[in-house]
């Protein structure tokens, strides 16, 4: 049979009860701390977040504000090599038309005529020709630059490729190129 539970037995039970009870209550109250930590922790990393992500974008601001700055920079930069670079060309092409002229004479093409400046507009052959040194049957068409580089002279060849289509009123010309350069990078002169 079984015991008989006494009021002692209730008592003891109870006491048990209270002790888990305490025991538990503890337990809450520990990870309640601790979610509160957490919880501070995680607040702590939010402002972070929130402070890095305002320097983020105090810093973009400040970057979209310094290119703005750049892109007038560079602009006016543009426009006052460009007021530097047109007098300089034409300078430049001034001082050299009379010794194309004697230089070609020397070679025995007989120059009876200049040009400056020739413009073509033409769709697909579009260009500019500094100078033009003609006589009857052939013409000599060169380009002046200040500073003369090799990718100045690659150019010019495959523009000339295009000039009878620029130019077709010297269609029946035996066309010559030439370059022309106050500076010119080391090497050029011996293409």
């Amino acid at each position: 049979m079984s015991e008989a539970i006494t009021i002692a037995n209730i008592y003891k039970l109870f006491e048990r009860t209270e002790a888990q009870f305490a025991e538990f209550q503890k337990e809450a109250e520990r990870r309640n701390v601790e979610a509160e930590r957490r919880s501070a922790e995680a607040e702590q990393r939010n402002a972070e977040a929130d402070r890095r992500n305002a320097e983020a974008e105090r810093r973009s601001a400040e970057a979209d504000r310094t290119m703005e700055e750049l892109k007038k920079l560079v602009r006016a930069t543009t426009e006052a090599v460009n007021n530097l670079t047109t007098p300089l060309c034409l300078f430049t092409e001034e001082m050299l038309e009379p010794a194309v002229v004697q230089l070609f004479q020397e070679r025995g093409i007989d120059v009876t005529q200049t040009m400056s400046r020739l413009k073509s507009k033409r769709p697909g052959a579009a260009m500019e020709i500094d100078i033009l040194a003609v006589n009857g049957s052939e013409l000599v068409a060169v380009e002046c630059k200040s500073r003369l580089s090799k990718d100045d002279v690659d150019d010019f060849l495959d523009r000339l490729q295009r000039f009878k289509l620029a130019f077709p009123q010297f269609r029946d010309f035996q066309v010559y190129g030439a370059v022309a350069g106050i500076e010119i990078d080391q090497g050029i002169d011996i293409l």
